[in-house]
């Protein structure tokens, strides 16, 4: 359920098209659906235009399985983050139609269409290491309507693949930048364009690094101006707070 179906139980209503009774079943969902083993918080898309989203760390493959089932069954969009290897061979063999990327622990049901959003969001990753978070990002974005343009690769300590596409970068709306290490890029990034900058500190680098606490110290701390710094590893938390830039503009 989000606002624009909202709007059509309403006005069908309104012109007689179907009963109160029909619009009641509609709208029995609302506030949330009690899954058994959660309660799905399906208003949320009309408060602030996101889907929940299963985070699945901790989760049984019991419990997964029973939430995607029970959402799906209803023709509700499901997107689920952090996944193990397992889970995501489990997600497979019980729903063949899951777009299931291994690389970021991501997997998605599309049982509606979804709406393209305008607005140009970027999405920088130091490192091929810091991929799994760049993607995880990249495809939120995507799960929510909008196709990032990826500068993957693009690290400090190779800092002219960085400045090849500096110019690109002044024509979007919205920059996310994920690194690990030292957590340099987002402060060469803010030097370089002013577009609202989401960066989001990963847990690769060396025992110094202490699983991205110092890329995330050095996120904090950088001298370009009014950088947003995520948690570590968050890029799906990064990919929703460019949505809401990006959506503020347009809508």
């Amino acid at each position: 359920m989000n606002e624009k179906h909202l709007k059509q139980i309403l006005d069908s209503l309104s012109c007689g098209e179907i009963t109160s009774d029909d619009a009641l079943c509609e709208l029995a969902s609302l506030p949330f659906i009690d899954l058994g083993v959660a309660k799905h918080d399906s208003h949320r898309p009309i408060r602030n235009g996101f889907v929940e989203v299963i985070f699945c760390k901790g989760k049984t493959i019991t419990h997964l399985i029973d939430i995607v089932s029970g959402l799906s069954s209803r023709k509700l969009n499901v997107f689920a983050t952090k996944a193990d290897e397992w889970m995501l061979d489990e997600i497979e063999k019980r729903f063949p139609e899951a777009l299931v990327d291994r690389l970021s622990g991501t997997f998605s049901l599309l049982k509606r269409p979804v709406e393209p959003m305008a607005g140009k969001l970027a999405i920088l990753c130091a490192g091929t290491a810091d991929l799994p978070i760049a993607e995880e990002a990249r495809i939120t974005a995507q799960f929510y309507g909008i196709e990032a343009k990826k500068f993957y690769d693009v690290g400090v300590a190779g800092i002219h693949r960085l400045l090849k596409s500096a110019d690109e970068l002044h024509d979007v709306d919205s920059v996310i930048v994920v690194a690990g290490m030292e957590g340099a890029l987002p402060s060469v990034v803010g030097g370089l364009t002013a577009a609202p900058i989401i960066a989001v500190p990963t847990s690769i680098g060396y025992g110094a690094n202490f699983g991205g606490i110092s890329a995330l110290l050095g996120m904090l701390n950088s001298c370009s101006e009014g950088i947003t710094v995520v948690n570590i590893d968050n890029g799906f938390g990064a990919a929703c707070a460019a949505l809401r830039i990006i959506r503020k503009k347009y809508v």
